[in-house]
C-alpha cells in the first residue's frame, strides 16, 4: 500500500483533510518537520473531524531521519511537483511506493528531491494556475496509485 509523506506542511486544514483521506484509505501519513503548526492545532483537528484515531501518523524530525526509515522499510520515493518529469496518470506504481508532497508555498525542497526515485506531475489545463491545493494533490495522487494497484475494487 503506498504511503503519503508531507514535507514541511504549513496549513493545518490541508494536513487535516489529508489525514482524513489517509484514515479512509488505511494509508500511513508521514509528516516531516518542521511543521507550520502544532499537531494539537484546532484547525488541524477540525479538518480531520473525529477520524484521528484511524490515522496511522508518523513524525520525522528531518528529511535525513525519514530517509533512514525509507531505507529500513524499502520502497521507491516518488516526489510530486509541478516540475516533475512523469505524468502521474501514466506511471507504473508499486505497492511499497512513498508519495512525497512538499509545502503549500514552496513545494519539495532540494534535499527531498534528492532522495526521490522519480518526480511526478499532475497536469493542469490552465497555464495561469500555479498548482493545485496540497490536499487535492495528495488525494488525486493517492487515488491514482490505488487505482493502478487495484485497491479500488
Amino acid at each position: 500500500m503506498p504511503q503519503v509523506v508531507l514535507v514541511n506542511p504549513l496549513i493545518p486544514p490541508n494536513t487535516g483533510n489529508i489525514a482524513r483521506t489517509c484514515a479512509a484509505t488505511g494509508t500511513e501519513l508521514h509528516l516531516i518537520k518542521p511543521l507550520g503548526f502544532e499537531l494539537s492545532d484546532r484547525y488541524l483537528k477540525r479538518a480531520g473531524l473525529d477520524y484521528w484515531p484511524y490515522v496511522k501518523l508518523y513524525e520525522h524530525e528531518s528529511i535525513d531521519t525519514f530517509a533512514t526509515t525509507l531505507k529500513q522499510r524499502g520502497g521507491r520515493c516518488l516526489g510530486f511537483s509541478v516540475r516533475g518529469n512523469y505524468n502521474f496518470s501514466q506511471f507504473a506504481y508499486q505497492p511499497d511506493d512513498w508519495l512525497l508532497f512538499g509545502s503549500e508555498t514552496s513545494g519539495l525542497p532540494p534535499e527531498a528531491i534528492a532522495i526521490c526515485d522519480a518526480m511526478l506531475y499532475i497536469p493542469m489545463q490552465e497555464s495561469g494556475v500555479r498548482s493545485l491545493n496540497l490536499s487535492v494533490s495528495v488525494a488525486v495522487g493517492l487515488f491514482e496509485a490505488r487505482r493502478y494497484l487495484g485497491y479500488l475494487q
